[in-house]
């Protein structure tokens, strides 16, 4: 074979795809690329309402659920961090109030000092505006995070069935399973805002 044959052989070599086994297959995402997929920063109304409409809506509830929102909803607090501008906070906020004329809930606000230390001490990452949390009225140290981002009102209200229930010896795997499809609508560029001066 002559040193042109070797050189036009090497090339197509070159060109061919590599066997599977010697593919390197790309890293799988980190919690920090996993948590900003799940985030979705909305700067007007009909694009945060876009994404709400994505948001599969809760249709069963258990048999004890309005007497569970009515009979121990007074002994907890919910408080939901917020910022000036925010339209999914404006919209969390509405949705909550009506949530607390129905059954009677204690509904506040807290600034974003706390809401950022209660996400670093359950491990969450701060996402930005707005987080609503669940405690006892007695015990501030015992939070959850019942929704991140704005939602719809039936899933609120399923939050804050489970955190509930949680908060009064229900399996944690439970609620938290079920929790979990919190829905990461959160003020446009506040998350990038907040991990920049981090």
């Amino acid at each position: 074979m002559n040193a042109l044959h070797l050189r036009a052989s090497i090339v197509l070599l070159g060109a061919l795809p590599l066997p599977a086994h010697a593919q390197v297959e790309p890293p799988s995402p980190d919690r920090v690329q996993a948590a900003r997929a799940a985030i979705h920063p909305v700067a007007s109304a009909s694009e945060m309402q876009r994404w709400l409409a994505r948001v599969p809506r809760t249709v069963d509830y258990p048999p004890d659920f309005e007497a569970a929102l009515k009979g121990q909803g007074s002994a907890f607090v919910i408080e939901m961090s917020t910022a000036p501008g925010c339209l999914p906070c404006g919209d969390l906020w509405t949705k909550l109030l009506a949530l607390k004329t129905r059954y009677g809930l204690t509904v506040r606000p807290i600034g974003r000092e706390e809401a950022m230390l209660r996400s670093g001490r359950l491990g969450l990452p701060w996402i930005g505006h707005p987080v609503a949390w669940l405690h006892p009225v007695s015990d501030e140290a015992r939070i959850l995070p019942i929704a991140i981002g704005t939602d719809h009102p039936a899933n609120l209200a399923r939050n804050i069935y489970l955190g509930l229930k949680m908060q009064t010896g229900v399996r944690a795997a439970v609620g938290v399973r079920a929790m979990a499809k919190f829905t990461g609508i959160v003020a446009g560029g506040t998350a990038s805002k907040e991990r920049n001066r981090n």
